[in-house]
C-alpha cells in the first residue's frame, strides 16, 4: 500500500508552523463516575500527537467518545477526562474546545483538544459540508484510529479528501504495513485460525480466506460445525446446523487448492457450561450426546501446533476453545505458544484474541497485535477499508 506518513513529513520539516489535525482514537471505558478506567488508547495516541508537537506544529486533536445523540452534547459525553489524561501524559496543558467546527485557535508547539467529534451534526453521514469545514483547519490531516478505519465519516474520510494533505498518523501506517504484509504479500505457507462462537458471523471471513490461505485452522463453536458437517457427532455442542452447507463449501474450496481445514480428531467435553465442570479428553467420534465441547483436545492442539511452526504468515482471531475457564484453556495456550515459537510472521486481532495474548503473556512475540476489533474483521472480510481507499487515493493524487 502507498501513503503519505506522517512521520516522513514531519523527518522533512514539512510540519513546522502548520495546522495539524489529528483523528485519533480515545474511546476509552470509563464509570459511572465518568473516571477512566483504561487508558490504553489514549497512552497510544500519545506518539502521534508528541511527534506534531516535536516537529513545531500547532496540534488539534479529537476523537469519538460513546454513543452521543448528534446536535446533542451531554456531559457524560465530553473527551474532558480524555482531555486532562492525556493532559498528565503529555507534560502540558490541552485546553478543550468545544463548538470547535468554525474555527480554532492554536498556535506552533500546542495541542488542543476537539470535543467529542460524533457531536457533530452530519460526522456518521460523512456530509460534505461538514468535512469541508473540517478540511479548513488544518494543513495537514492525519488519521490515527484504526479502530474506525472501516467506517467513512467526517471525520475519518471526509477531511481526508479535502484536506492540503492527508497522511497516516504511526498507528494507522503500522496497521497497513501489517495488514499489507499478512494478506497482500504473504510468506507462505499461509495459516489464519478464526475462531469463535458462530459459522454465521464469521462466514464472509471463512470464505474471503478459503481462496487465500493455505491452511484455515477452525475452533470455538466454528469447529463444531465443521465437526458436524464432516460427519462427527458433537452432542449438544454449540452449533449451526443449517450452515453445515457453507462449512462444506469453505471445505472444498481449500480441498481445491490443495489446502485444508483441519478438523479435530480429539476434543475436551463437559456436561455442563461452567469453570468448575469435570472436563473429559475424548476421540472426536466418541462424543456423547449430552456432550457440549468446549476446547480442541492434546492431540489435536500438538497436530495444529507442529503446522503453525512451519509457517511463513499465521493470521489469529478468536481462541480456539472457552479460555477463559482453566480446564478447557489447553487448545488455546497451546496454540498461542506455537504462534510465539513460530518463525513466521504473526498477526493478530479481535477483543478475545488480545486477551489470550495477554493471559498467556505473549505480546512481544506475536509479530503484530491489530487494536481496530470490527475494522480487523473487515480486512480479513476481504474488504477495503474507507480509510486505506482515501489515503491511497490522496498519495496518486
Amino acid at each position: 500500500m502507498q501513503f503519505t506518513r506522517f512521520s516522513d513529513l514531519c523527518a522533512q520539516g514539512a510540519v513546522r508552523n502548520q495546522r495539524v489535525f489529528i483523528r485519533a482514537d480515545m474511546n476509552v471505558p470509563q464509570d459511572d463516575t465518568g473516571r477512566i478506567t483504561e487508558d490504553t488508547r489514549i497512552r497510544a495516541s500519545v506518539a502521534c500527537i508528541q511527534m506534531a508537537l516535536d516537529a513545531g506544529a500547532a496540534v488539534m486533536v479529537t476523537s469519538h467518545l460513546g454513543r452521543p445523540t448528534e446536535g446533542e452534547m451531554k456531559p457524560e459525553d465530553s473527551l474532558a477526562p480524555v482531555a486532562a489524561r492525556l493532559a498528565e501524559l503529555l507534560g502540558c496543558p490541552v485546553p478543550l474546545v468545544a463548538n470547535w467546527v468554525d474555527g480554532v485557535q492554536v498556535s506552533s508547539g500546542q495541542v488542543v483538544m476537539l470535543e467529542n467529534c460524533r457531536v457533530n451534526k452530519g460526522e456518521k453521514k460523512n456530509a460534505p459540508e461538514l468535512a469541508q469545514k473540517m478540511a479548513k483547519l488544518c494543513d495537514i490531516f492525519v488519521h490515527d484510529a484504526f479502530g474506525t478505519a472501516h467506517r467513512a465519516e467526517a471525520s475519518t474520510y471526509g477531511i481526508a479528501q479535502y484536506a492540503p494533505i492527508a497522511c497516516a498518523g504511526p498507528l494507522l501506517a503500522a496497521e497497513m504495513d501489517a495488514i499489507s504484509k499478512a494478506l497482500a504479500s504473504p510468506q507462505r505457507p499461509l495459516i489464519a485460525i478464526v475462531a469463535g462462537s458462530k459459522v454465521s458471523t464469521k462466514l464472509t471471513i471463512l470464505r474471503a480466506l478459503a481462496g487465500k490461505v493455505d491452511g484455515l485452522i477452525v475452533g470455538g463453536g466454528i469447529a463444531n460445525t465443521f465437526m458436524f458437517a464432516a460427519g462427527l457427532r458433537i452432542g449438544k455442542s454449540l452449533a449451526e446446523p443449517d450452515l453445515i452447507g457453507e462449512a462444506m463449501a469453505v471445505i472444498q474450496a481449500m480441498k481445491a487448492r490443495g489446502a485444508e481445514v483441519p478438523i479435530p480428531v480429539d476434543v475436551v467435553v463437559a456436561k455442563t457450561f461452567a469453570p468448575d465442570a469435570p472436563a473429559t479428553v475424548k476421540a472426536a467420534t466418541e462424543v456423547a450426546d449430552d456432550d457440549l465441547i468446549l476446547d480442541i483436545g492434546p492431540q489435536t492442539a500438538a497436530k495444529l501446533a507442529e503446522q503453525l511452526k512451519s509457517a511463513g504468515t499465521i493470521v489469529w482471531n478468536g481462541p480456539v476453545g472457552v479460555f477463559e475457564f482453566d480446564a478447557f484453556a489447553h487448545g488455546t495456550e497451546t496454540i498461542a505458544r506455537a504462534i510465539a515459537a513460530s518463525p513466521a510472521f504473526s498477526i493478530a486481532g479481535g477483543g478475545d484474541t488480545l486477551a489470550a495474548i495477554a493471559k498467556y503473556g505473549i505480546e512481544k512475540d506475536v509479530g503484530y497485535i491489530s487494536t481496530g476489533g470490527g475494522a480487523f474483521l473487515e480486512v480479513l472480510e476481504g474488504k477495503t477499508l474507507p480509510a486505506f481507499e482515501i489515503l491511497q487515493t490522496r498519495f496518486k493524487g
